[in-house]
């Protein structure tokens, strides 16, 4: 195995610790050890004659333009050096061995500046979400590994964040159970229409859903979300109406379809077109955590409401009238199977109201 020449291409440090291994490795003599070093260097390198020392030759090839170059080069690497995530495609791991690499190649030993080289390695839509968050946990790091521990934590936080079409289930939050449905069952009453219920504190394929909104992430302030069941493509609402006609005209009927146990209001899963008076749009608040302005992310625990634009009477509310997903341990009967009930209600909210989102994988 051929020792490689010192040609400018590696930091000086860097090769003297790794030629000494070498050297070792091969049993030469260790006063021999310098005087072979220096013949490894490149002959462009202009040396003195007398060297005294492996602290010496590394000083003098330092002070070569060779060093500046590389030096220079390895900085630029860093300036265009970007982050790509996890899930998108990236490998943190490897990045951040890039990032050190480079740092140590370009001697920026000062940690303010490798700060701003890793806040501005970060994407765009990223600066966006994680930048007041990055600079509050930097604050107080002064030393490199310090500063990719706090990165570490800021991107699994990043990754925790539930994204556009990620695959999530929703948890009861008092009972234990998850949100599910299944295409192959249907309610005897009400809308008879496919049937939504908890099931089981094991998650199984009926329990996933898949989330929608209409950006790459959604804030609480902004949190309208459609929820489609990952195995029938159906989604999540509620009906209040529908038009009938009666041989003369056409007419709106409005009513709440009652659930099967406790007489709320009736949660089903339909075609996205099933009909007008059909609801599919959910709001979502943080149960736990007033004026919440954060992103919503897996193991929040929230509660989930849907709007009416009108009542069972058929008046308007400008408003809207509100109802609440809820879920207790009230079960009913579909031939020999039981079913924990889910419903909805404009009660008052209570911890039976609660869901804790769980991120199950980014795509279908």
């Amino acid at each position: 195995m051929e020792f490689p020449k010192y040609d400018g291409n590696i930091h000086p440090n860097e090769w003297i610790n790794d030629i000494k291994k070498y050297l070792i490795f091969r049993n030469i003599n260790k006063g021999d050890h310098l005087g072979i070093a220096i013949l490894f260097v490149d002959s462009f390198i202009t040396l003195p004659a007398e060297i005294g020392s492996f602290e010496q030759l590394c000083n003098l090839l330092k002070e070569d333009i060779s060093f500046t170059v590389f030096k220079n080069t390895n900085e630029r690497m860093l300036q265009s050096l970007k982050y790509t995530p996890d899930r998108k495609g990236g490998n943190t791991s490897r990045f951040i061995s890039n990032f050190r690499k480079l740092c140590y190649n370009a001697e920026i030993n000062d940690v303010e500046k490798q700060k701003e080289y890793l806040y501005k390695s970060l994407p765009v839509d990223y600066l966006d979400r994680v930048s007041n968050e990055f600079h509050k946990k930097m604050k107080n790091v002064n030393s490199i590994n310090e500063l990719i521990k706090k990165f570490e934590d800021i991107i699994v936080d990043e990754e925790n964040l539930i994204t556009n079409e990620s695959v999530v289930a929703l948890k009861h939050v008092v009972t234990g159970k998850y949100l599910s449905s299944n295409k192959d069952l249907n309610y005897t009453t009400g809308s008879k229409s496919q049937l939504v219920f908890a099931v089981s504190s094991d998650l199984d394929p009926s329990s996933l859903w898949k989330i929608n909104f209409n950006k790459e992430l959604s804030t609480y302030t902004n949190g309208f979300i459609t929820l489609q069941h990952v195995k029938s493509k159906m989604f999540l609402g509620i009906d209040y109406g529908k038009n009938e006609y009666n041989g003369s005209f056409h007419y709106t009927q409005y009513y709440d379809h009652k659930s099967p146990s406790t007489n709320h209001t009736e949660v089903n899963c339909n075609d996205i077109n099933y009909h007008r008076y059909w609801v599919k749009d959910w709001e979502f608040n943080h149960a736990k955590v007033r004026d919440n302005q954060g992103f919503l992310k897996s193991n929040d625990i929230i509660n989930l409401r849907i709007k009416k634009s009108h009542d069972i009477n058929g008046n308007y509310c400008q408003n809207g009238q509100y109802e609440f997903l809820r879920s207790h341990d009230i079960q009913f009967t579909i031939g020999n199977n039981i079913f924990q009930e889910v419903v909805c209600h404009n009660k008052r909210l209570g911890g039976i109201d609660e869901w804790r989102i769980e991120l199950f994988k980014h795509f279908i």
